[in-house]
């Protein structure tokens, strides 16, 4: 057959501070011809996240850098266009890891089949996919938060924070989310039912995080560091629990941090208070996702957890709307549509 052509987004050049649209580069070429157990897709969704920030830049991280000229990495939701893996078929939806384009040749043994007809398929780029299970094994292996503590989450309606939030509800601890805008901290309150929200821009933020937290802080998931952390730190108890997810507020700094050196409190506090702070990566806690399945299935059908995505239309808009992700423009979790998927 003739070869199937993908349009692709790579990374052209490296960002120095915030990604540009010169960054970012679109191009088409010819797929190889498959080989025995390989997969034919058609990209329906890609999942844009914060983390890609760091496959841009050429610094050391716990993964290793894209190179320029590859394509933009990213999670994927696809359709088998063509298959030589015996236990695929044309047709099926899978989850996959194809990157920034429309269409991709993947290993069969790389990829997931999904069934649409348990889940909306995009939730496996979400709560039933990697934030989801991000939040679950962050919150609950490091957290560990216990009836009646508080727990507090930065950038609270991503798809990362509200899990945290409303898992932390199911385990009777007490939600306070930290988000941008009043639209998105009553989203919080109405909708996803944390017991209290602050917006960090407000410019009483501090206070108004304080007075949210009258008994301080038992457990704070980290998504953002930056002035939200400034905000927090003075909040912590005891004993309190600080599982790193994410810096977002930090990714795009090209200069070092105005004001004074503030590690020697961080290093005073860690030990006066006895906290445990703790940086980690969802695929530390692998052994976890069947249980991670079974339970926020259960949820999302009690609706003790709900979600809400964020969908751009066309693979030319993940550029921008990748920006729009590290600048927190987005409501909820982040998705490109890239194709329909079958009916």
């Amino acid at each position: 057959m003739t070869s199937q052509l993908t349009r692709r987004i790579v990374l052209a050049s490296r960002p120095e501070g915030a990604p540009k649209p010169e960054n970012f580069r679109i191009e088409e070429t010819a797929l190889p011809p498959l080989k025995d157990g390989e997969v034919l897709l058609r990209i329906a969704y890609l999942s844009l996240d914060p983390y890609m920030r760091g496959r841009m830049s050429a610094a050391k991280s716990y993964a290793a850098p894209l190179a320029v000229g590859d394509v933009m990495e990213g999670g994927t939701v696809a359709t088998v266009m063509e298959s030589r893996h015996p236990d695929l078929q044309t047709g099926d939806v899978v989850l996959s890891h194809s990157g920034w384009q429309s269409h991709a040749v993947a290993s069969g043994n790389a990829v997931r089949k999904l069934d649409p007809r348990a889940a909306p398929p995009s939730t496996a780029l979400g709560v039933l996919g990697m934030p989801g299970f991000t939040a679950y094994a962050g919150l609950l292996t490091i957290g560990k938060p216990a009836a009646d503590e508080t727990v507090v989450v930065a950038a609270a309606t991503g798809p990362v924070g509200s899990a945290v939030g409303q898992i932390a509800r199911v385990k009777g601890a007490r939600a306070v989310g930290i988000a941008g805008g009043e639209a998105k901290c009553a989203f919080l309150r109405d909708t996803l039912g944390f017991d209290a929200a602050v917006d960090h821009r407000a410019p009483d933020f501090a206070a108004q995080l304080a007075a949210a937290c009258p008994n301080g802080i038992d457990v704070y998931f980290e998504n953002v560091g930056g002035a939200v952390w400034d905000g927090v730190f003075p909040l912590l108890n005891d004993f309190a629990r600080i599982p790193v997810c994410g810096l977002v507020a930090q990714y795009n700094q090209t200069a070092p941090f105005p004001g004074p050196d503030r590690l020697p409190l961080l290093m005073r506090d860690i030990l006066s208070k006895s906290l445990t702070l703790r940086g980690f990566i969802q695929r530390e806690f692998v052994d976890q996702r069947p249980a991670f399945i079974a339970d926020m299935t259960k949820w999302i059908a009690t609706g003790q957890v709900r979600y809400k995505e964020d969908i751009v239309s066309g693979l030319e808009a993940a550029p921008d709307a990748f920006v729009g992700l590290l600048e927190g423009r987005n409501f909820g979790k982040l998705l490109v549509q890239v194709s329909d998927l079958p009916a």
